[in-house]
């Protein structure tokens, strides 16, 4: 899963190749995936992209007088193609741009989400409406993160995969934070300390960082398919190293379900 470093390239990359670039037409081979009226998705016409700014795992494509939303969720990607290419069974939405190109939004889940909405409205949007601070706000403090924190007795690894709480945390970066922090996944959230929640802003801040410098973690369900391979996978120290050695101490690294996700840790550097 695309998670923020990963969105991260992708908007770069885009911005890098297209930004100035007017959109002739637009295919839709799968409607579901569009969150708006249809109709009007299917006119975008004459519409330049001006810039792509991003909110957690949210990029917005600024057109001019409107922006449209897209969240890659579990696989989703985009190609940039000269025009010509016939669709593949994954390819669900075709952009026609001018100088000869298309962008191509593919799909194999097709669980992502585009949709438009009006540049006043954007903060109305139900899942823009209902997100948490970004990591890099100065409002997410260790007083914030453990007043949200102490009312919680879930386990901590899935309160961080709350994006109500702060965003852009997914099951990767939030193994490798909850490893650099020295905190056990199975923690109930409440009974993390206010130090332990400062280490927990630092590391995030940290590794999402890194990562987003590497390109993202390039592994089976995510590449980015713009010419940009991510490296971040080379520095990561729990995720998908089940029975590998721990880096610091040496014990096997385990791998258990936390309510159906993945949740990686060193028994002993992470000690219940």
């Amino acid at each position: 899963m695309p998670e923020m470093p990963e969105v991260t390239t992708v908007k770069n990359v885009l911005l890098k190749k297209l930004r100035g670039y007017k959109i002739k037409s637009v295919d839709v081979y799968y409607p579901k995936i569009i969150e708006s009226n249809l109709d009007e998705f299917k006119k975008l016409s004459n519409k330049e992209l001006k810039d792509i700014k991003q909110i957690g795992k949210w990029m917005i494509f600024d057109l001019g007088d409107i922006y449209m939303l897209s969240h890659l969720r579990m696989e989703g990607k985009f190609f940039i193609k000269e025009q010509g290419t016939k669709p593949g069974f994954h390819d669900l939405v075709y952009f026609h741009l001018d100088h000869n190109t298309d962008l191509i939004y593919n799909d194999t889940r097709r669980f992502g989400i585009l949709a438009l909405i009006d540049k006043d409205k954007l903060n109305e949007y139900p899942a823009i409406k209902k997100m948490g601070l970004d990591p890099y706000d100065n409002k997410l403090t260790k007083e914030y993160l453990f007043n949200k924190y102490s009312k919680s007795k879930k386990h901590i690894k899935t309160v961080l995969l709350d994006q109500t709480i702060f965003v852009g945390l997914g099951n990767i970066y939030a193994n490798e934070v909850l490893f650099a922090s020295k905190i056990n996944p199975y923690r109930p959230a409440n009974e993390v300390s206010l130090d332990e929640c400062q280490k927990i802003i630092d590391n995030t801040r940290d590794i999402l960082k890194r990562a987003t410098e590497a390109g993202g973690t390039t592994i089976r369900s995510y590449t980015s398919q713009l010419g940009v391979k991510g490296s971040y996978q080379d520095q990561l120290k729990v995720h998908n190293k089940d029975k590998e050695k721990c880096s610091i101490c040496g014990t096997n690294i385990i791998c258990e379900q936390i309510n159906g996700r993945s949740a990686y840790f060193c028994p002993k550097c992470q000690e219940k």
